[in-house]
């Protein structure tokens, strides 16, 4: 695996790597004191896994993860316990490991980053089967009967228990569904997950301010974590 570590202390960085050479799996390709370094690394080259701190100054691990539209496998080594819980709402996260980090422990988190990758290539194999898409119209099961919903008309999806809310130009629809099972169905061009219970019509933002974006009539929140990916999106002068 080609891995990178990101780490504002040079000895830290130096016990990883001395670590990495005790695994022959491992391909350390460089080192980085600060996030931005290393995204630029990223835009040029590919990489399997990252040995990613928390605390670096302005710009945390948190945040550069929040970056990275596709990240790789990503292990956090750190001193501080406190954001263990957060950093696991991130599906690129495999494992975090507390400094200081004796090999043992170091190999089991490999061992996870190398089974989580593999994983993933099974996914993404060719032979498994791939939705296409379908145009721009969505079916939904409405009272058993098919209603077509024209897709670009679709400003918001609103999860409400087990029921989402689709509002669209012309008409509302309240359908038997989960709020991952239709953001699945919407194009990441158009569409995307602003909170746990929103996924908006990026082209249909009216204004932003603060946490909250303004669509019609509608102010819907946006959570801290899903605040990066929107700004990203949108086309800022």
């Amino acid at each position: 695996m080609n891995c990178i570590i990101i780490d504002d202390e040079a000895t830290a960085r130096a016990i990883i790597a001395q670590l990495c050479e005790s695994i022959p799996s491992l391909n350390v390709l460089e080192e980085f004191p600060n996030a931005i370094q290393a995204m630029k690394f990223l835009n040029h080259n590919d990489v399997d896994l990252i040995f990613l701190d928390i605390h670096m100054p302005d710009f945390t691990g948190i945040d550069f993860i929040k970056t990275l539209k596709n990240p790789p496998k990503i292990i956090f080594t750190t001193s501080d316990s406190r954001f263990a819980i957060e950093a696991f709402e991130y599906d690129c996260i495999v494992d975090y490991l507390i400094k200081p980090i004796i090999l043992p422990r170091f190999e089991k988190a490999v061992q996870k980053a190398i089974l989580a990758e593999s994983k993933s290539a099974v996914k993404e194999s060719p032979s498994k089967k791939i939705d296409l898409p379908t145009g721009n119209d969505l079916y939904v099961n409405i009272d058993r009967r098919l209603i077509k919903i024209d897709i670009p008309s679709i400003y918001l999806v609103e999860a409400r228990g087990d029921y989402i809310h689709v509002k669209t130009a012309n008409q509302n629809y309240t359908v038997h569904c989960t709020l991952k099972k239709i953001e699945e169905k919407l194009p990441d061009s158009l569409f995307l997950k602003v909170h746990r219970s929103y996924v908006i019509n990026i082209k249909e933002i009216i204004d932003i301010e603060d946490n909250s974006v303004l669509i019609k009539k509608d102010v819907i929140p946006v959570s801290r974590s899903n605040r990066p990916e929107l700004m990203k999106r949108l086309n800022l002068l």
